[in-house]
């Protein structure tokens, strides 16, 4: 397996990063809108992992991911508009389902795809304010049959990348922190404490984004380790997030959970990904029992 991006993945992850950044505070719709225009929902693993990233780097509020990740492993399309699966059995803490135009349910018999309206799905508050997740009422699920579990190697491949770009965020916006702010006439960037709480964080951050780029490639080659780097991806990613989130909280102070610090959104997002089809101990065990 190549490691490396070629010239062709680099301007991708360039052009994706411009376009986020200058459609970033329009209304959701335009997001989805333009992300759909530009084809991006196409784009194979690796290169879809490179957007995720970029996409948790600004905390997207779309349902791209869960079009992406969720509802087109299962049924191998691209939705009428957005999209989600179940594929938990329970139907519980579900990405997108109070907004999805179809959802696909994995029953012991296949994949169903079902209208989004004709699902009772009720939008559940979880930390992170711009994630939407839903729970599905039993009562919608008469008609569909039994549901049974098996969740996608790419949708643990997916979270694991949003979590990055959602790390990657939170160390850029602690080094631009501890650069300006001031205490005992040096910057606090100065301080070896600092310096090595930042090292922490981007040695961490390295390390989950190679295995989710190792969990891409498996993918794009249809690496029978695909599903064992899936569960490597999404533990290293949940690992990754619990040394950002406290380092980068410690860095700012108690101003970085306030309403008017951009930082706490991107905490909410690096922690509610960890928490989405289970966290890093789930998926140590997994590896464990495999």
């Amino acid at each position: 397996m190549e490691f490396e991006l070629d010239e062709d993945q680099q301007l991708l992850r360039r052009t994706v990063r411009e376009t986020v950044a200058k459609v970033r505070g329009r209304p959701e719709d335009q997001q989805w809108s333009t992300y759909r225009r530009l084809g991006w929902l196409e784009a194979p693993p690796l290169e879809l992992t490179l957007i995720l990233e970029e996409l948790g780097y600004a905390a997207d509020p779309t349902p791209f991911l869960a079009t992406a990740t969720w509802f087109a492993p299962l049924t191998g399309r691209l939705p009428e508009g957005s999209g989600t699966a179940v594929f938990d059995g329970t139907g519980r803490y579900v990405l997108d389902a109070d907004r999805a135009d179809e959802v696909a349910l994995l029953t012991p018999d296949g994949v169903v795809v079902v209208p989004g309206a004709e699902l009772a799905a009720r939008r559940v508050p979880v930390l992170d304010p711009n994630l939407h997740v839903a729970e599905i009422e039993a009562t919608a699920l008469t008609g569909v049959g039994a549901l049974t579990a098996g969740v996608p190697d790419l949708a643990l491949t997916g979270l694991a990348a949003t979590a990055v770009g959602a790390c990657r965020r939170i160390l850029d916006l602690s080094l631009e922190h501890v650069k300006r702010r001031v205490q005992f006439g040096r910057p606090l960037g100065s301080f070896q404490a600092v310096k090595h709480k930042a090292a922490d964080m981007h040695v961490a951050i390295e390390r989950a984004r190679a295995l989710t780029h190792f969990a891409a490639l498996t993918l794009a080659e249809d690496d029978p380790r695909r599903t064992r780097a899936a569960h490597m991806a999404k533990a290293a990613a949940g690992e990754c997030q619990r040394v950002v989130f406290r380092h980068g909280l410690q860095l700012f102070g108690a101003m970085g959970f306030t309403w008017e610090n951009e930082l706490q959104y991107h905490l909410k997002r690096a922690q509610a990904c960890d928490l989405l089809l289970g966290t890093a101990s789930a998926h140590r065990k997994a590896l464990l029992a495999a």
